[in-house]
């Protein structure tokens, strides 16, 4: 695997030629827009911050026009999605109690064996539902795939193709933020980690999401809900042991050090890490060798300095 450059958001404080100017090769440059979904193909900005030509996959456009010719695998697709939205809304539900729970008794100020006991086996509860909601959905995907191959029909092949072709001759991909949902399902319809894996990526809030381990959505004091970070699914694992935090700081009580450790204590062996504006973390292989602007999630309820030791 080559180079991958995470950052945080682009636009109040753009880094993204900071990570162009290490990347060695030269020429053409991708990038990957699904996510703005409506507004995919918008280039224009990056390609005058970059002073190079841009060009978009439009996964969200070529899509959309492959399930308009193959109505079969549309109606499998939309059957899918109601199918992943039914788990998430039970996994929600479940979440809800669970992490009240936890977070009870976590307010407790009593010293003791059995309090922390007690504080321990909550958290577990969490970490097991986060895992059994990803077998769930994990389970959903592998029957489709299994059933529909979609990458091997002959609308989505063509699309696919298409899509490769580019990425061939392409110096780095560029995978911007957006709806990180919509995103992730296009980069997996059309089967394209091995090509990715391939090439020097450079990618930013919802789409660095999109390329770790895990998707989690996330935010402590949301205007409605109780604010109880959640699993989406899995990502596509280009990300070894990296869990991106876009917009940490506006999202997150990075102050409170129950709030931090839970999010370190749940999602460990993961690396829970901020992306906030100016943030940039070098990944060579599958460890990070640089990280600016960016600070880890630990479970003593502090922020590291590094994302990794």
């Amino acid at each position: 695997m080559t180079d991958i450059f995470v950052l945080g958001p682009q636009r109040e404080r753009p880094n993204l030629t900071d990570a162009m100017r290490q990347i060695e090769s030269r020429g053409a440059i991708c990038t990957i827009t699904a996510g703005w979904q409506q507004r995919e193909g918008e280039v224009d900005d990056l390609q005058e911050h970059l002073e190079s030509e841009v060009e978009d996959l439009q996964l969200y456009r070529r899509l959309d026009h492959a399930l308009a010719l193959d109505q079969e695998l549309a109606g499998a697709h939309r059957e899918r999605q109601a199918r992943l939205r039914q788990r998430q809304r039970w996994y929600r539900r479940r979440l809800h109690h669970s992490m009240e729970a936890y977070l009870e008794l976590a307010a407790e100020t009593e010293a003791s064996a059995a309090l922390l006991a007690e504080q321990r086996a909550a958290l577990n509860a969490i970490r097991a539902l986060d895992r059994h909601h990803l077998r769930q959905i994990g389970a959903i995907h592998a029957a489709f795939t299994a059933r529909w191959r979609p990458a091997m029909r002959p609308a989505m092949a063509e699309q696919r193709d298409a899509i490769v072709r580019r990425l061939e001759t392409a110096a780095a991909v560029l995978v911007a933020g957006g709806h990180v949902a919509v995103l992730l399902s296009r980069l997996r319809l059309f089967g394209l980690v091995a090509e990715l894996r391939s090439k020097p990526l450079i990618a930013w809030s919802a789409g660095a999401m999109a390329l770790a381990e895990r998707v989690v959505l996330f935010h402590d004091s949301p205007p409605q809900g109780a604010g109880h970070a959640e699993v989406l699914d899995s990502g596509l694992a280009l990300l070894p042991r990296l869990l991106p935090l876009p917009h940490a700081r506006e999202r997150l009580r990075l102050h409170d050090p129950r709030r931090v450790a839970l999010m370190a204590g749940r999602f460990h062996p993961l690396h829970p890490v901020t992306l906030d504006a100016g943030s940039l973390i070098r990944l060579s292989g599958s460890a990070p060798v640089m990280a600016q602007g960016t600070a880890r999630l630990t479970t003593r309820g502090n922020l590291a300095g590094a994302p990794l030791t």
